[in-house]
């Protein structure tokens, strides 16, 4: 509740800021273990800030919106099961795949791939925007597209999102929708700097993880 109230207060992206600047505040020094610890809690917190980012966007990201919500709530069942035994995804990952079911459809692997990838997407979105805030949001959303999420999509999904591009807000519209109550312009791109400065070494360190279990090249079926 706490953080609910916090979030209500500011941006999805100035909560995304603070979350991840606790992440890196709370990473292991030692060099073995932070290069393989994703905390679980943090991360899908985080996730959750990238739904409410996409919400924004509308009807768009209807579909990206319902995957993205199915992989958060089955790491959350994953996570409540075992608290302590699940608190770094990396070790939920390690036992899917000696198991032999990172693969699966439905593995908590799978989940944690295409969370990372709308994650990529999401931040590609940002990028573009705050390099050239004249880019139209359609010509944005189909870069951010093609540069992340394409390559591992069918031709349906690829189809879906290209007559769905229609439906996206104006630039000045998704603007105004992620500034905080008490936010301009301004602030909010000094947030959208900070915030991808910090999620890009995140999202590194997470692609790295995700080549040492094969799962990197996986794409939908």
């Amino acid at each position: 509740m706490k953080r609910r109230r916090e979030m209500e207060k500011g941006s999805e992206i100035k909560s995304a800021i603070e979350e991840l600047s606790m992440m890196v505040k709370l990473k292991p020094s030692d060099n073995h273990d932070s290069a393989a610890h994703i905390p679980t809690k943090p991360f899908l917190y985080v996730c959750n800030l990238f739904i409410q980012v996409l919400d924004k966007i509308g009807p768009t990201m209807a579909v990206l919106r319902h995957d993205i919500n199915q992989n958060i709530q089955r790491l959350e069942m994953v996570h409540e099961s075992d608290p302590s035994l699940n608190s770094n995804l990396v070790e939920i990952l390690k036992k899917e795949a000696s198991e032999g079911n990172a693969r699966k459809a439905k593995s908590c692997s799978k989940a944690f791939l295409w969370l990372t990838r709308s994650m990529d997407f999401t931040v590609a979105l940002l990028q573009s925007l705050a390099r050239d805030p004249e880019q139209s949001m359609e010509e944005a959303v189909e870069e951010s597209y093609n540069l992340t999420l394409k390559p591992w999509h069918g031709w349906i999904s690829s189809a879906a999102l290209k007559v769905a591009l229609k439906l996206v807000p104006d630039n000045k519209t998704f603007t105004n929708l992620l500034m905080g109550k008490d936010d301009n312009y301004e602030t909010l791109k000094e947030q959208m700097h900070t915030f991808i400065s910090l999620l890009l070494p995140f999202l590194e360190e997470i692609h790295s993880i995700l080549r040492v279990y094969n799962l990197d090249r996986l794409k939908s079926t």
